[in-house]
This record gives structure tokens, C-alpha cells and sequence, in this order.
């Protein structure tokens, strides 16, 4: 391994486990071993660190998803790929993925990292733009904004830089499929979605009963 790419990955444990603003560059060189100079021999400044840890896997979801786009395959087919194409990254870039999401609002702060920033956006309008394919074949609800289904399927992909633990017994192919069909058949069994829901007051106006009235 050679001297940058080691300042690379320990930047990239140093990020995950304190953050990115938490960390300076005397942390990244304490844990390479080595003295603050010698990061600075290969990188300007921590934000230069951070798009050499984040650009490339960035760049890789938007060249996946752009690729599974220009397919012809059904939009459900394209969705699991997509889902795919996201969470796969996980496997084995853990720790880069997990640092590209978690600091997703030091991006948003960063005027320098606006080369990432607009990688992000393509992704994003990507991902819209499978949904708004979906809805005019008539295999997604017409109903749903796009925009926002779009994103509420980021977030929860996203999230997953917050618990997933490559040593666990769950594999990224499992979790890929749990997704996937949560998103696409959502979470009740087809006998419980034929069921009404409640949707007002989240319970909260239930009658109280002989428990509730016994005083503490």
C-alpha cells in the first residue's frame, strides 16, 4: 500500500468513527504514524482528503444507475437494480460509503465541494426520473410524487451508513432484497393492504379504558 492511499484509508476510519468536522490533520496523521507534514506532502487540506474518499464512489452509483437507465428493461426491474447498484456499493467500500453519506451535510456547507455536490444532484434526478418512468408504464402509483417517493427510497438506503455492520451475520444481498420488496410491494401481506387504515389521530383518540382511569 502505497503512503497516499494509507493517509486515504485511515482518513476514511478517522472520519467514521469522529466525523469530519471533528477531525484535523494532525488525527489523520497520528493514525497513519507519521507527522502532520507528511500528509500535506500529498494532500492541501482535509476537503481535498475528503472528495478523494467520496468522488469515486460517487461517480460509480451515477455511472450504475445512469447504465441501468439506459436499459429497456421494466421500471420494477430497473427499480431492484437500482437498489442494487446503491447497496452493493456498501460491500466492500464500507467505510467510504459510510463516509460519504453521514457527512452529506459537511458537503452542503462546503463551497469547495461543489464538484461533489453536483454529482449528487445528477444522482438524485436519476433517481426521480426512474420513478416518473414507472408511473407513465403503470406499474407505479400515479399518485406519488416522484420527487418525494424518490427520496423517501434514498433515505432509507441511506440510512444504512448508520447501522450496517459488514461483520453481522446479515449480508448486503439480503438486506438488497428486504428493500426491495418493501419498496416495491410494500410491508403488509397482500391480505392486510386490502384491510382500511385508520390514518387520523395515530391511535391517539382511542377510548380510555379502567387502566387508564386507575390513578398512579
Amino acid at each position: 500500500m502505497s503512503r497516499k492511499v494509507e493517509i486515504l484509508r485511515r482518513a476514511t476510519e478517522v472520519f467514521v468513527r469522529q466525523g469530519v468536522n471533528r477531525t484535523s490533520i494532525e488525527d489523520i496523521a497520528k493514525a497513519v504514524g507519521i507527522k502532520r507534514e507528511g500528509v500535506y506532502y500529498y494532500f492541501k487540506s482535509r476537503t481535498e482528503i475528503l472528495l478523494k474518499i467520496i468522488v469515486p464512489q460517487s461517480n460509480r452509483l451515477v455511472f450504475g444507475l445512469r447504465s441501468i437507465m439506459d436499459t429497456r428493461q421494466p421500471a420494477r426491474d430497473k427499480l431492484y437494480a437500482a437498489v442494487r447498484n446503491h447497496l452493493d456499493t456498501f460491500n466492500p467500500s464500507y467505510l467510504e460509503m459510510a463516509v460519504a453519506l453521514r457527512e452529506k451535510h459537511y458537503v452542503e456547507q462546503d463551497d469547495k465541494l461543489e464538484e461533489l455536490r453536483s454529482v449528487w444532484r445528477d444522482y438524485d434526478r436519476l433517481w426521480v426520473e426512474l420513478v416518473r418512468e414507472g408511473q407513465a408504464s403503470g406499474e407505479f402509483r400515479p399518485d406519488f410524487d416522484p420527487k418525494i417517493a424518490a427520496y423517501g427510497i434514498l433515505g432509507m438506503c441511506n440510512w444504512l451508513s448508520r447501522w450496517y455492520d459488514p461483520a453481522k451475520e446479515v449480508t448486503i444481498e439480503q438486506i438488497i432484497d428486504m428493500y426491495f420488496t418493501i419498496m416495491a410491494d410494500g410491508l403488509c401481506t397482500p391480505e392486510a393492504r386490502d384491510r382500511p387504515v385508520k390514518r387520523a389521530g395515530n391511535g391517539t383518540d382511542r377510548q380510555p379504558s379502567d387502566d387508564d382511569r386507575r390513578p398512579a
